[in-house]
C-alpha cells in the first residue's frame, strides 16, 4: 500500500532556486567587494584639476543572464581623453595653462605626482592580488 505525496516537484524547484540564489548573492557580493578595492585606488591616481573627474566616478554591477559584470567608470564627458592621454609631462614641473585673470601656477602642474595616465588600468593592475583574495574569500564563505 503506497502513500501519495503531493508537492515534491515544487519543493525541488524551490530548493534549486534557493541554492542558485545563494550562489548568485555570493558572486554579486564578490564582484562588489572587488569594485570597492579597485575604485579607491583608481581615485587615488586619477588626475585632478577641479576634481570634477574624480568626483564623477561610479561603479555598478550588472546581471545579464548568467553573466555578472562589475564596472567602474567616470561620467565626466572628458574622462576617456584623460585616461588615454600620453602623459608626456609626467614627472615634470610643467604648470597647467590658466585662464585669463588666474594666477600662473594656481592650477598646479600637469600630471602632478598623484595623477597618472591609464589610471583605471593601473588601478586594476595594482590591486590584482587583493581582488583575487577577496573574491576567493567571498565565494568560499
Amino acid at each position: 500500500m503506497g502513500i501519495k505525496v503531493k508537492g515534491i516537484d515544487q519543493v525541488k524547484r524551490n530548493l534549486d532556486a534557493l541554492i542558485n540564489d545563494v550562489q548568485g548573492r555570493k558572486a554579486i557580493r564578490a564582484i562588489k567587494s572587488a569594485l570597492f578595492i579597485i575604485a579607491p585606488e583608481a581615485a587615488r591616481i586619477t588626475p585632478r584639476d577641479t576634481s570634477t573627474l574624480v568626483n564623477s566616478q561610479f561603479n555598478e554591477v550588472m546581471l545579464n543572464g548568467t553573466r555578472i559584470t562589475g564596472r567602474i567608470g567616470y561620467s565626466a564627458n572628458y574622462a576617456l581623453f584623460v585616461h588615454q592621454a600620453p602623459g608626456k609631462y609626467l614627472g615634470k614641473s610643467e604648470p597647467r595653462p590658466v585662464k585669463k585673470g588666474e594666477v600662473p601656477g594656481s592650477r598646479g602642474n600637469m600630471w602632478d605626482p598623484y595623477g597618472e595616465p591609464q589610471f583605471l588600468a593601473k588601478a586594476v593592475e595594482n590591486t590584482k592580488a587583493e581582488v583575487a583574495a577577496v573574491i576567493r574569500k567571498e565565494i568560499s564563505s
